[in-house]
């Protein structure tokens, strides 16, 4: 069952919310998690709204930094009763760009939490994904992929990077820029999700797990490196990949044969992707999706993943980091301060420690936060990046570095909608 088609899950994540935010302020003192320490973390960070380029009716922010020095901010616009336009803009140190679109449609599949990006490529082209439509199911649909050889003002034919054809699921992408200039892509895929009776045998039983895969499309737009990574995993979580000084890594939350959900990870070296391993056992036992996935920054060989856990029915935002481009991670660290619900991005900052941003707030009313995180399990006082609600429709805050300047994007839930910007400067913490 996918709970994550059903408002069933939020409301599951709401009463523990209230369940446990009576202790709010307690520190698990099991050795799974390391003691927080607000010494040598730093001030709060200062948050400043800042001018968003994007328009009315504009939802889903990704934002992505690029090697030249600035960073990209992609999100969908609604541009039609029925139709979507995936927009993009670039910010050097002063200005905005003047927003570009990469596609736009009336046969898109647009959700909260399965959302388009843009990215920079290492050859200096961009990259873009958004999901189309495949068949007249709800859940049937492809993930387009496009690239641009001259900054975003035209766009190749999109490349459909999974060959099964069938009308199923396949989205929660994470691109990422490989050595070679080719754009590398990670996937959930339901092809095992389809329907008995559409192979013509109902009495035959197939496997009904959703699966996570790769492939790789070069500048021609060649597909190439098409491959199973894990064979069962969580079925509406976000996936999140980053590319280390060793080969790319992968994050997502994974699904054992007895209902633990928890944060896992594949790794590419020399051409070849690991075994799924986990970042840390919660041992999460759910009985469906929660819809909150992973994040990871890579810097090198230094990685930071922050994640979102239920276990014990203690809901938490954890991180933990790896000095060895993720053969090995560290103890986690809780990183939220109660009456949290996840929606996690991270990201590694020049001196080793991390930003981690989630959505924490009840029914009543919410608030995206941010705090510092270190390795040793210090983390700084926590800042409000924004006042919210926690409905489906506020998404998910995410983060890029320009500098010293963090830029935060996210969706102001509204009718209209609109994505909303601020920055945070971070010389303090060098």
């Amino acid at each position: 069952m996918k709970v994550c088609r059903t408002p069933g899950v939020l409301l599951l994540l709401i009463v523990a919310v209230f369940a446990f935010g009576c202790n709010r302020s307690a520190i698990d003192s099991s050795p799974s998690r390391k003691t927080i320490s607000s010494s040598g973390a730093g001030p709060a960070l200062t948050i400043q709204a800042s001018d968003s380029p994007t328009a009315a009716d504009s939802r889903e922010p990704e934002l992505s930094a690029t090697a030249d020095g600035r960073i990209i901010l992609s999100w969908v616009e609604k541009v039609g009763e029925k139709r979507y336009a995936l927009r993009f803009a670039t910010r050097d140190a002063s200005n905005w760009s003047k927003a570009g679109t990469v596609a736009e449609g009336d046969n898109w599949f647009v959700n909260w939490a399965d959302f388009p990006s843009v990215i920079a490529l290492t050859d200096g082209l961009l990259a873009a994904h958004w999901l189309v439509k495949s068949g007249t199911g709800t859940y049937a649909y492809n993930v387009n992929i496009s690239r641009s050889k001259d900054g975003g003002k035209t766009w190749a034919k999109p490349i459909v990077p999974h060959t099964d054809n069938t009308q199923t699921e396949h989205g929660f992408v994470s691109l990422v820029p490989l050595p070679d200039g080719r754009v590398g892509a990670v996937w959930l895929d339901g092809r095992n999700l389809r329907d008995v009776k559409d192979e013509g045998d109902e009495h035959t039983p197939l496997p009904v797990s959703m699966t996570l895969r790769y492939a790789a499309i070069d500048a021609e737009g060649k597909l190439s490196d098409e491959t199973q990574l894990d064979d069962r995993v969580c079925e509406c979580c976000q996936t999140s990949a980053a590319l280390t000084s060793e080969g790319a890594i992968a994050v997502y939350r994974d699904r054992s044969d007895k209902e633990i959900r928890d944060i896992h990870f594949v790794s590419n070296h020399q051409g070849n992707w690991s075994a799924p391993r986990p970042v840390f056992s919660d041992n999460w036992e759910i009985s469906g999706c929660p819809v909150n996935g992973p994040s990871v920054s890579a810097e090198g060989r230094r990685v930071a993943v922050a994640w979102y856990t239920g276990a014990n029915d203690s809901p938490h935002v954890k991180a933990a980091f790896s000095n060895d481009a993720g053969a090995t991670f560290g103890q986690p660290v809780q990183v939220d301060d109660g009456e949290t619900l996840g929606r996690v991005d991270v990201l590694l900052l020049p001196d080793g420690s991390a930003l981690v941003c989630w959505l924490s707030g009840t029914a009543e009313g919410g608030a995206i936060k941010v705090r510092r995180v270190q390795a040793d399990g210090s983390v700084g006082p926590p800042a409000v990046i924004a006042k919210t609600d926690i409905s489906r429709s506020s998404g998910f805050p995410r983060m890029a570095r320009l500098g010293d300047e963090v830029f935060f994007a996210w969706t102001e839930f509204g009718k209209p909608s609109y994505v909303r910007t601020a920055t945070a400067n971070i010389s303090a913490y060098k």
